[in-house]
Formats: structure tokens, sequence, C-alpha cells
């Protein structure tokens, strides 16, 4: 069996950019270091090491998921000093071209290599076995190679803990749930945010709704379709609206908040992004989930000569996942109170959200 390490997250803090955009999707060359010659060197401050991160559909800029794994990368310019290549998944792009993408980072020099999304998985185990000596991560997907670290999280507790404040704060027992594409990864987000509006509020009811069907991914970029989504489910009394949708997400926080209904944002804390900063109020609290922490600590193992193997499992115990509190006109004490309660029970071990969906 391969080892589980459960580590402790720090609040890391980064940088957000918008990749120059290329047909075959975004690309974005950087080192914060130089050499003696005086040309761009390749991270000799931290000792060598050239970072190479590949992108989900969406890319840097997705104010979402990308956005997190890019916090982390960031983090780990600023205070190790690596060299890093990054590339992007374009539309409508077939698995051949994430093998791709890979290998161009592997015959480069780039270790470790980050692939950010479960959609990579495939990508990850061929490249990996063609590159033995190359260092690779994965997140949100278990390869079982020896040069490949699992970086997977418990996303089933984060979203039960949004799923006790969408209860606490419905007024109509009406609760939605909006999710990018019907996959496993994201049945996790529905599965444990019904149980936990369920615990809360047995009589509430959740209705869910799939934005696209694998394998088309289109569900996690495209906010009309999540706007569209949301105010269907408005229209039939919903009043509390969770979406793990990507850049689809931000659509239905739109709709909500035209509405002033409450919405709940997901990865990131969505109350500071700019580009809801008009929709902020209806925010309630977004469920968590450090994508930064555990890209910046895999790359910080990698450089100190100690890389992280196996499945690394970043849970709300060690605070990989958790949720947002900024929004302190809504989250009033009875519910922080609620969210906290089952915050602990789940800790201690009293309860544990399921991961699959009933069907």
């Amino acid at each position: 069996m391969r080892r589980v390490t459960k580590l402790a997250a720090v609040v890391l803090s980064g940088s957000l950019g918008i990749a120059t955009l290329a047909a075959c999707g975004s690309t974005s060359d950087s080192s914060s270091t130089t050499s003696p010659s005086g040309s761009a060197g390749a991270g000799a401050a931290g000792g060598g090491v050239k970072v190479g991160m590949a992108y989900d559909i969406g890319g840097r800029g997705d104010q979402s998921f990308n956005d997190s794994a890019a916090r982390g990368l960031d983090q780990a310019k600023q205070q190790l000093g690596v060299a890093t290549k990054e590339l992007s998944a374009g539309a409508n792009e077939t698995p051949a071209d994430k093998t791709q993408r890979l290998k161009d980072l592997a015959e480069a020099g780039y270790s470790p290599i980050i692939a950010i999304g479960f959609s990579y998985a495939d990508a990850v185990k061929t490249v990996a076995k063609e590159h033995p000596n190359t260092k690779f991560a994965i997140v949100d997907s278990v390869v079982d190679a020896p040069n490949v670290t699992s970086l997977v999280f418990t996303e089933e507790q984060s979203s039960y803990l949004a799923g006790v404040a969408a209860a606490a704060k419905s007024k109509t027992h009406k609760i939605g749930f909006i999710g990018g594409v019907n996959v496993p990864l994201i049945n996790k987000f529905e599965a444990g945010f019904t149980a936990g509006v369920k615990a809360t509020d047995p009589s509430a009811t959740v209705t869910p709704q799939y934005l696209s069907q694998p394998p088309d991914f289109k569900g996690f970029t495209s906010p009309d379709l999540g706007k569209a989504a949301a105010q269907g489910m408005l229209d039939k009394g919903v009043d509390v609206v969770y979406a793990a949708a990507g850049s689809s997400g931000n659509g239905a926080i739109e709709a909500v908040a035209a509405k002033k209904a409450w919405a709940i944002g997901v990865d990131s804390d969505q109350y500071k992004q700019d580009a809801l900063a008009k929709s902020k109020d209806a925010i309630l609290t977004s469920a968590i989930k450090n994508v930064d922490v555990a890209v910046f600590d895999f790359i910080k193992s990698v450089k100190d000569g100690s890389a992280k193997t196996g499945t690394v499992t970043f849970d709300l115990k060690s605070g990989g996942v958790g949720y947002s509190k900024t929004n302190t006109a809504a989250l009033d004490a009875a519910t922080v109170a609620k969210i906290e309660k089952a915050k602990q029970d789940i800790i201690d071990g009293k309860v544990t959200p399921p991961t699959t969906v009933k069907q």
C-alpha cells in the first residue's frame, strides 16, 4: 500500500496574472533568477529546480480551481526562486494534446511537472513511464507510479460544511446544486453538500443540475450555462445555490445576486475575487480547497531534496479544505456555530460525509 501523508496547511498568498493566449492554449515562462552571464537562469536560487505547470481548461485567470494552483506556483517563485513554465489546456482538445503538453515539458527538462486536474490522469501515467527520472504530480486524481505524487482533497468535507450553511440560511427549504460536469469528482461535492443540508434541515430539498456530460467539459467554462441553470432554480423557489462548476459558477453567482438570494462559492474564497465584486454580498461562504497549499508544499519538498511521494491527502483536519468566513454580514453567529460544530464532528470522526451520490 502506498503511503498516505496528511499535511498541515498554511494560508498562502500570491499574485494572479493572465497568461497570454495562443491557439493551442496559453503559455507562460518565467525565472526569478539571473545566471552569471546575465541571461535568464533556470531557477539557480531554487537549486536549479524548473517547475512545469499544466493547467486544466480555463487556465490561469479562471477565478477558481486553476487560479488556486497558480497561487501556489507564484508562492514557489517568490519564496523558493524556482523557474517555471506554464501551459494550459485548450478548448475541445483531445487526450493526445494533454499527453503532448506533458511530453513537451519533460523533454525541455522541467521536473517536477504538475498536472492540474483529473483529466490529466492518463497523460501523466503515459508520460511518467516514458520519463522515469522526471518527477510528476497530479491534482485531483491518483496515478500509481513511482515518480508520480497524487495530491487529493476531501471535497465532500468542505461541501458538507457548505450544506450546513445553506440549510441554516434558507427560508424556502429549497436549495440548489450546480455541477460543472457530471464526473465522480464533482459528485463528491454534491454528495457532501446534500448530506450537510439534510443533517441540518431534514425537510429541505436539494435540486442538482449538471451543465454537461463527459466527454463534453464545457460545463466548467461556460458562465452563461451557469447563469441559466441558477435562474431556472431561482424561478422554482430555490434561495441558496452552490455551484461547483469552475468559471461557469461565476454566472450562477451573478444570477443569484440579481435575485437577492444566497450563493456559495467553491475552491477559492470567491467573496474576495475582483470579477465578482458586484455580486459579493450574495456570496454566503465558499467551500475552500487549498490547491495552492498542495502545489507549494510539493514544489518545496522537491527543492529540499525530499520529494513527497505516493498519495498526499489534504483534509479538513489538516486544513487542506475548509470554508470562508469573509462575509461577516451574512454569516451570523448562530450559523457559524452550526458550521463549526459540524466541522469538529468531522474532525473527531463522529460524522463521515459521503463521497458518492445516492441514485
